[in-house]
């Protein structure tokens, strides 16, 4: 995938990390929403797949001038639930605990079945 920085192609709207079938996030109505991420090391742990895609999500809402406590939704989605609390254990040292998100948590099947984790998120951007 072809990628760039950022492209402001219309008005309000700015695009991160875009390539040819979508953006990594979005810019627009003073909210960043992030794609779905994962892993680069599809052979890593649930914790450390975990720490992989907080650590994109972090960088794609810092894009947008904002931190963790700007976010204000995150989606996870598990192939197996029971990754649950060890996916927990990673997101609960990371997150902002003044500021936690709304989220949700649902076991579902993935595109590549080495991966063990994939999140979304909304923030409030600063932009």
């Amino acid at each position: 995938m072809t990628k760039s920085t950022a492209v402001a192609a219309e008005p309000g709207i700015k695009r991160i990390d875009s390539g040819i079938r979508m953006s990594q996030a979005v810019i627009s109505g003073g909210q960043v929403h992030v794609a779905g991420q994962i892993a680069e090391d599809t052979t890593a742990s649930i914790t450390e797949q975990t720490r992989q895609v907080l650590g994109k999500i972090e960088r794609l809402i810092a894009a947008a001038g904002a931190k963790k406590s700007d976010l204000i939704a995150v989606n996870v989605f598990l192939p197996n639930i029971v990754d649950f609390d060890a996916m927990n254990a990673v997101y609960d040292a990371w997150i902002d605990p003044a500021h936690p998100p709304a989220r949700a948590c649902v076991e579902a099947r993935l595109a590549d079945p080495d991966l063990r984790v994939e999140m979304t998120a909304i923030a409030v951007a600063r932009v």
